[in-house]
């Protein structure tokens, strides 16, 4: 991956512009913002942030300490009945600590204001419209909805979230799917405590830190009322007139990895009379806690009950490629995963086993420990899966899966059998996600890259009859290997065939598809998964005064530039390396010859990261046509788009070239 094709980020730096102060308060909308019909930066906007206002503080008390507040005020204008979805506002806290009391989470004042008879009619958010669910063992969440909102409405609500967790504050967003006309974020940090500021996605903003005094108040275990003084860190951030994010664009792994954020992380406590305890950590530090867990490195070493198992399979096999892909099938056809993803275990391998249930962490334990019982190297490797987000620095929340690294003759294999479509090397592709990090035996860690270093295959081989009145038939293969195989398995794995052809004839331009014929789609997974198939389609070919135009890629022509926004605001991702593949043969009918073919093509990207080509040989009736389009990089960046873009649409147009036939 590219450096280039990170989210932007960038460490906060203070002291650097001074912030205007205005005056956003609940409770003070007017006429104009009722009235106000569309968005005055962007019309297309069914409804905008008018502020959005945060403020983090800490309080005290004996037992447990400093505690955060978190305090959001946020007021929204709806201009389209395609805005009434913020009217639903969710808010996730949570419930997972281990030594920590669950965090909790109220909302208040919130209201919908009206313009009716030019008056300003104001309905408040009774009890009973606020909902608390719990969404797991680790979150609960809590949701409104606003009463009586309507297109032209404006709403506004506060929460106030309060956590003994001072370690990673909530994220901070101020980039939505609609503008944010004003942001203000504001810091109220004791000086004993240093955290790192980082905003993602690039958004100017305006900032100003300063020290003032600060107090507390608590009772002592006598029922007396005691006062701590110290200095303080009051921090600034507010921005404007903020676009609102391209949720549309097409290849974009985790959206959330663009979305502009202001994020605080603890980087270490210095508190009077006691040593600093540095919270800064590397990726080899956070591999090193989470190895000491129970749940981690003693869960890893539980295999006694394998012992029989393991014989049973490899006794009497040598090859250690054997023995790997023997064990990976037996667990990965075993256990079935429970949908949760972690690296720590919950109910324990050995339950796990029993029950043939378990989660990721479970799952793969299992099958390091059968590994190493065979006498294969194998270790864990802690994983972000795309939905959690890029893990740009080190945190015990950037990982959430573990996956196995085997090694054979110096060759890493990577494996996850969680996942019933999985195989030696190719993984879901959530987790094709940057790095990884390998924790060894002894907790030591190095970091492997996740990205597959062979492309998948797409091949398509045709062999097609013309006859005079421009109707086609013939026969077709397609060959789909590693990730292309599996993205086809895990896509279709629940449909029947008939169900399947139906959307496959309509995709090809309505084509009439009989004998059909597939392989290893459920089985011998490791191999490619193979279509076979007849085809006739009257509809393929334009005849127009005598003359037959066909198009070279003939039902396989891309029609729609899928790069069709003027600006790009993330990089552009495929997900894996990949290479697809036309060979076509045409017959053309007899008392015909050809007039004409497209011009041979070749264009490519900088490092040739996309190569594409277009050829044409054409000999007596016999026209052979192959197409080759080469994706070498993952992932391009953003300013990569215009040069991606500008080559797809000459695909584009190098496929809806016509070949002609004439009359001879």
């Amino acid at each position: 991956m590219k450096l280039s094709s990170l989210p932007i980020i960038f460490l906060l730096l203070l002291f650097t512009i001074k912030v205007h102060s205005q005056n956003y308060q609940l409770g003070k909308v007017t006429v104009a913002e009722l009235q106000e019909k569309v968005h005055p930066a962007d019309s297309s906007a069914s409804a905008a942030i008018l502020f959005k206002k945060g403020r983090t503080y800490f309080t005290y008390n004996r037992e447990v300490g400093f505690s955060a507040n978190h305090v959001c005020e946020v007021k929204i204008k709806i201009y389209k009945k395609e805005g009434l979805k913020w009217a639903d506002q969710k808010v996730r806290f949570y419930i997972g600590y281990e030594n920590l009391n669950e965090d909790r989470l109220e909302f208040s004042d919130a209201v919908t204001y009206n313009l009716e008879d030019g008056k300003i009619i104001k309905t408040k958010l009774e009890n009973q419209g606020s909902f608390k669910k719990k969404i797991n063992k680790y979150w609960k969440e809590k949701a409104i909805t606003l009463p009586n909102v309507k297109a032209g409405s404006v709403i506004e609500y506060k929460y106030v979230l309060k956590s003994e967790n001072i370690v990673k504050f909530p994220d901070f967003d101020i980039q939505y799917e609609i503008p944010v006309n004003y942001f203000y974020y504001k810091t109220e940090l004791p000086e004993f405590y240093i955290y790192k500021p980082i905003l993602i996605g690039g958004i100017p903003l305006e900032t100003e830190s300063k020290f003032v005094n600060g107090n507390q108040t608590f009772e002592n275990e006598y029922n007396q009322t005691n006062s701590l003084s110290y200095r303080q860190i009051d921090a600034f951030y507010s921005g404007k007139n903020i676009p609102a994010i391209n949720e549309d664009e097409p290849f974009v792994n985790n959206i959330e990895n663009y979305r502009g954020q202001i994020k605080h992380e603890l980087e270490r406590v210095r508190m009077p009379d006691q040593p600093v305890k540095d919270y800064t950590l590397t990726w080899e530090g956070v591999a090193k806690t989470i190895f000491k867990e129970n749940t981690f490195g003693k869960e890893l070493n539980e295999n006694k009950f394998l012992i029989e198992d393991v014989k049973r399979l490899t006794g009497n096999v040598e090859s250690p490629n054997e023995r790997l892909n023997l064990i990976f099938t037996y667990v990965q056809n075993r256990m079935n995963w429970n949908e949760i993803n972690d690296y720590y275990t919950d109910k324990g391998v050995v339950k796990a086993y029993t029950e043939q249930t378990g989660n990721v962490a479970e799952i793969n334990f299992i099958l390091i420990s059968m590994l190493r019982m065979a006498g294969i190297t194998a270790n864990p490797v802690l994983v972000s899966t795309v939905e959690n987000g890029l893990p740009v620095y080190p945190t015990r929340t950037g990982f959430n899966y573990v996956i196995a690294a085997a090694e054979i003759d110096g060759r890493q294999i990577l494996l996850d059998a969680s996942h019933k479509y999985t195989a030696p090397n190719i993984l879901p592709l959530n987790v094709l996600n940057w790095k990884g990090r390998l924790i060894k035996n002894d907790g030591t860690s190095i970091e492997i890259d996740l990205e597959p270093s062979i492309p998948s295959k797409e091949n398509f081989i045709l062999m097609v009859k013309i006859d005079n009145e421009g109707k086609m038939n013939g026969q077709a293969r397609i060959l789909r290997s590693d990730y292309d195989a599996y993205r086809f398995r895990v896509e279709n794995n629940t449909k029947t065939q008939d169900t399947y052809l139906e959307k496959f004839e309509e995709q090809l331009g309505n084509l009439n598809i009989s004998n059909y014929k597939i392989e290893n789609q459920k089985s011998n997974i490791k191999d490619p998964v193979i279509q076979t198939f007849n085809f006739n389609s009257n509809s393929q070919s334009d005849i127009i005064d005598g003359k037959i135009f066909v198009n070279p890629l003939l039902f396989f022509t891309r029609t729609k530039n899928p790069f069709n926004q003027e600006v790009r605001q993330m990089p552009v991702s495929f997900g894996y390396k990949s290479q697809e593949k036309y060979n076509i043969n045409i017959e053309i009918p007899q008392g015909y010859t050809v007039e004409s073919m497209p011009a041979k093509i070749k264009v490519a990207a900088e490092n040739n990261d996309l190569v594409y080509t277009l050829n044409f040989f054409n000999d007596g009736n016999k026209i052979q046509i192959s197409c080759t389009n080469e994706i070498n990089s993952s992932i391009f960046a953003a300013e990569q788009y215009k040069g991606l873009k500008d080559i797809f649409q000459k695909i584009i147009a190098s496929q809806n070239q016509k070949i002609v036939l004439k009359k001879i």
